[in-house]
This record gives structure tokens, sequence and C-alpha cells, in this order.
């Protein structure tokens, strides 16, 4: 019994853990560079995941991604000059967090000027609507019920 609750235990705690996909023949010597690494390494798409970092991720090109990132940082690279390298291969859709630069701003921006704009036609909609029954009705009266219309009016 003491046996199945110890593995229930191991077995939870490491579910709790995060995983890496980085292999060890990956992981660098230096811990500092692994540091700035796998730092980078969250902030960096896997391509063929989409929405999950290239260190967490096991597809092929995750691994290149990340081989090539350590390669650069060996290199002597900042880490801002390591991404840049990366993004200028790959494209800005590498980045887990685009940039505002650019066209991105465009991006950025349709969100809330659409709904600006859904506002707008909303009350210039209800607006035409509410006066819309008014004229009408005045219009299909005929003289003598616009008179009268006029008379319980002015009271």
């Amino acid at each position: 019994m003491i046996r199945l609750l110890t593995l229930a235990l191991t077995l939870l705690l490491l579910s709790l853990t995060p995983l890496y996909a980085v292999q060890p023949d990956e992981v660098l010597d230096d811990p500092v560079l692994e540091g700035r690494a796998r730092e980078l390494s969250k902030e960096l798409r896997c391509l063929v995941c989409r929405n999950e970092n290239i260190d967490e991720s096991n597809a092929d090109l995750a691994r290149d991604l990340r081989l090539v990132l350590r390669e650069r940082l060996v290199a002597g690279d900042s880490d801002q000059e390591a991404l840049d390298f990366i993004v200028d291969r790959y494209g800005e859709y590498a980045l887990l967090k685009p940039t505002t630069a650019g066209g991105n701003w465009l991006l950025w921006a349709a969100g809330p000027l659409m709904l600006i704009l859904a506002l707008g036609i909303a009350v210039l909609y209800l607006r035409k609507r509410a006066e819309e029954p008014a004229a009408q009705a005045v219009e299909g009266l005929s003289p003598e019920e616009q008179a009268r219309l006029q008379e319980i009016l002015e009271r």
C-alpha cells in the first residue's frame, strides 16, 4: 500500500513539473548561455505546433530553431541579435508576441476600430429606426386626421 501511495505521489509530482522538449545533446555547457537560450526559447513560436514555444515542442523544426538559437548565442550574439536573426530568417510569425512596428500596427488597431465602427452604425440605425414610425404615422393620415392629431398634441 505504501509503495502504491509513493508511486502515485511521484507521478503526481512529475506531472506538475514543466516538460521541456530540449534534448540532452542540445544543452549548452555554459549554464549562463543555457539560461539565456531557455528564456529566448519562450519567446519563439514553434512554426509547426503554432501556439507552443520551441522549448516545449517536439517538432523537428522546433529542434532546428533551438539549435540555431544556441549557435547564435555561442557565436556571441546578444539576445536581440539572436531573435532578429531568427525573425529575418522565418518572419515575424516566429515571435509569440509580435511587435507593433511596421504594418502590424494595423492589426493591433483593427479590433478597437471595428468596435467603434460597429457602435457608430448601431447608433445611426437605432436613431433612424426611432424616427421612421413617427414620420410614417403623420404621412399616412388624411387632412382631417392630421388636424385632429395636431389638436390633441396642443392640449
